[in-house]
């Protein structure tokens, strides 16, 4: 991530869905984002067929929300920002706007046409949608 974007979209927070062996080579360490002044929450989700876990959506959500809480923002990334990211993100957004879990993901491909949130992992935000807005979907 470069300085500019951090500066310019005040990012504090990185959410890294991704497997340590993915990101030993390309990515930051939680160390060198720590020096960056950015606090990293890893939550390790196996790529192509993986789900975030039910308290893994729980623990992403809350982080966001208490950076928003600061006024500063998160990126959330895994390897291609299709599945994995996409499923936190409207995880975040079911939480934030008490959207169903169709809405939300709606939402994510009205602004990033690419994503592919699978039916596994969508079974999981009508489980958090559930939990969250005490309702089924």
């Amino acid at each position: 991530m470069s300085s500019s974007f951090k500066c310019t979209e005040n990012v504090r927070g990185v959410i890294t869905m991704n497997e340590l062996y993915e990101t030993k080579y390309f990515c930051n360490s939680a160390e060198e984002w720590r020096a960056a002044g950015v606090e990293q929450l890893r939550l390790s989700t196996v790529d192509l067929t993986g789900v975030p876990s039910l308290q893994n959506l729980h623990r992403g959500v809350e982080f966001a929300l208490q950076h928003r809480e600061r006024g500063t923002s998160v990126y959330v990334h895994c390897k291609a920002g299709r599945s994995r990211s996409a499923t936190l993100a409207a995880a975040y957004l079911i939480r934030l706007h008490r959207w169903t879990p169709e809405e939300a993901c709606q939402k994510l491909a009205s602004v990033r046409p690419h994503i592919l949130v699978r039916s596994a992992q969508l079974e999981m935000l009508r489980r958090y949608h559930q939990q969250v807005c005490g309702q089924s979907s």
